[in-house]
């Protein structure tokens, strides 16, 4: 079942909205997906399907946690972004907010800095219309 953006608030379209955006007009990005601080989904790039949303959603949360940890435990503050470097690519992760992150897959041909670029200019974006309440109705959109 699909929720329409007319049952979204303006708050919540313009989020998957950005979103959207941000996969289809960085070069090189394959997917992306944003999660709320308890690892749930709460967008996807229209390429993804739920199930492999879903797995990204899980790997891009525990990544965020082992990082916050890392910075926790050897008192090197909050982590920025998380680089995984693969044979066939790249996975990214960064906060968006205090209640959210963004998890990026981008090919092995990508710039990097370019990537990391669109992904800070995302959330500067993103963090303007996310909120607590936001990052529930964006859940719930999801869950259809």
């Amino acid at each position: 079942m699909t929720v329409y953006a007319d049952h979204l608030s303006a708050e919540a379209q313009q989020f998957n909205w950005l979103l959207s955006q941000f996969a289809a007009n960085t070069p090189e990005v394959i997917d992306a997906i944003a999660v709320s601080s308890d690892g749930l989904l709460i967008a996807m790039s229209h390429k993804l399907d739920r199930a492999g949303a879903d797995r990204l959603a899980a790997i891009t949360s525990a990544l965020m946690s082992l990082a916050q940890g890392a910075g926790r435990v050897y008192d090197l503050g909050s982590p920025n972004k998380v680089i995984i470097d693969l044979d066939r690519g790249y996975l990214l992760v960064s906060a968006i907010s205090a209640g959210s992150t963004l998890g990026v897959l981008a090919t092995r041909s990508a710039n990097l800095g370019n990537v990391a670029y669109e992904m800070v200019v995302f959330a500067n974006r993103a963090g303007e219309v996310i909120s607590p309440q936001l990052i529930e109705e964006l859940k719930v959109s999801v869950g259809f």
